[in-house]
């Protein structure tokens, strides 16, 4: 594990003093500390009343700036690339195979976004491979439960996590409990799958009751992330210690080939960057939106390569202005990193 020079907007007096925290020789120019606490604070004053949270590391030097970064955010689908990485490690381990076949039944079915809910009963039938494809790739929720049930359940997942000194993220729940609770719902029923089905039975929950949902999602600690957290997740994945380079390399492919969240980091790097990520959104309710993330590993044009965690909690703005806070974040970094 690289040691990392953390430096928050906390520790900058300090660290103008000289940390003599060790760090990695590095090729790359130090982060622009100054530029990045400026900027993602203006960003995060636009946000308001939302609450920004933002983590950078250089991977070459393990270099380490936040905003907010020991602040606990809801992740959504962000919990998914550390599934993925739990479920590689149980292949790695000869538990479980890629090409191992899983037939789903009805009480496996969980609430969108699933195109492989909608699919059922037509299509039963998957692989290992497909399914992790699906979660971490397509953000399926199905795909998710059935693969974190496999495995153990969230409980076996955090555990794994904490077995791998990543202690700043928790997985208490199965997307099937974590979405209807997070909006008052009663529990999820296989009758509500597809888009259609499950807003019918969201609408049946009174306005005020949705309401008291959402406070309590937001103040819940379970199904939470720091962006330190996520930091010390994506270097540890980047730097080998968690799955084999054959998994590490699959995760990142799949991360890097998904075609959600096209509007948030990826438009505020530069063209010619490379970023596996996952995203994590909330349902929209009532003028607040939860949650809206955005986690992964850059690769800037010129080679150089960062660990990003964004999250923004609460926010009152549309889906296009939270995806443009999260692009100008990027933006910020790639300036910040200059």
């Amino acid at each position: 594990m690289r040691l990392p020079l953390v430096l928050s907007i906390a520790s900058l007096a300090l660290a103008a003093c000289g940390s003599g925290s060790p760090q990695r020789a590095s090729q790359t120019p130090p982060l622009n500390l100054a530029k990045l606490t400026t900027e993602v604070s203006e960003i995060a004053d636009r946000a308001r009343p939302g609450v920004l949270g933002v983590g950078l590391m250089n991977l070459e030097s393990a270099e380490t700036w936040d905003f907010n970064g020991e602040r606990r955010f809801p992740m959504q689908s962000v919990f998914k690339a550390p599934l993925g990485a739990a479920v590689l490690a149980e292949v790695d381990a000869g538990r479980l195979r890629l090409d191992d076949p899983i037939t789903l039944t009805e009480g496996d079915l969980s609430p969108p976004l699933s195109p492989i809910a909608d699919a059922y009963p037509v299509r039963r039938d998957y692989t290992v491979r497909e399914l992790l494809t699906a979660a971490t790739g397509a953000s399926d929720n199905t795909a998710a439960d059935v693969l974190m049930k496999k495995i153990g359940g969230p409980g076996a997942v955090t555990a794994w996590l904490v077995g791998e000194k990543i202690e700043e993220l928790r997985i208490d729940r199965y997307e099937r409990q974590l979405q209807p609770d997070s909006i008052g719902m009663a529990s999820f029923r296989p009758a509500w799958k597809g888009q259609q089905a499950y807003m019918a039975a969201f609408n049946t929950v009174p306005p005020a009751t949705r309401r008291r949902a959402a406070a309590a999602y937001l103040a819940d600690p379970q199904d939470t992330a720091t962006p330190r957290g996520v930091l010390t997740f994506l270097d540890k994945l980047d730097d080998g210690e968690l799955i084999s380079p054959a998994s590490k390399t699959l995760l990142l492919q799949i991360m890097t080939q998904t075609t959600t969240g096209q509007d948030r980091l990826k438009a505020g790097f530069p063209s010619g960057s490379s970023l596996a990520h996952k995203t994590g959104t909330a349902r929209t309710d009532q003028g607040m939106n939860p949650a809206f993330n955005d986690i992964g590993i850059v690769t800037l044009p010129d080679g150089r390569r960062y660990a990003v965690a964004v999250f923004l909690s609460g926010s009152t703005l549309d889906n296009a202005g939270n995806a443009k806070i999260v692009a100008d974040v990027a933006r910020a970094v790639t300036r910040g990193v200059q």
